[in-house]
């Protein structure tokens, strides 16, 4: 009887396929997004980079200087 059951009575069941599938896509899409995230706003939170400066919407530097 060793191992068998548990001593309350308690014996939760295993998560079927779906749900471990489920599980595992979701929580790489976490991560996928604080990477995306962090290489986006991460120099702005750290400090290395002001806020107020452009990150790239297509403006050119002879744009910037006509204004």
């Amino acid at each position: 009887m060793a191992g068998a059951s548990h001593p309350s009575g308690f014996n939760p069941h295993l998560p079927g396929f779906r749900y471990q599938f489920l599980s595992k896509v979701l929580g790489a899409t976490m991560w996928f997004f604080i990477f995306y995230r962090a290489r986006e706003d991460g120099p702005k939170l750290l400090g290395l980079r002001h806020p107020w400066e452009g990150h790239g919407h297509g403006h050119r530097e002879e744009h910037s200087e006509h204004h």
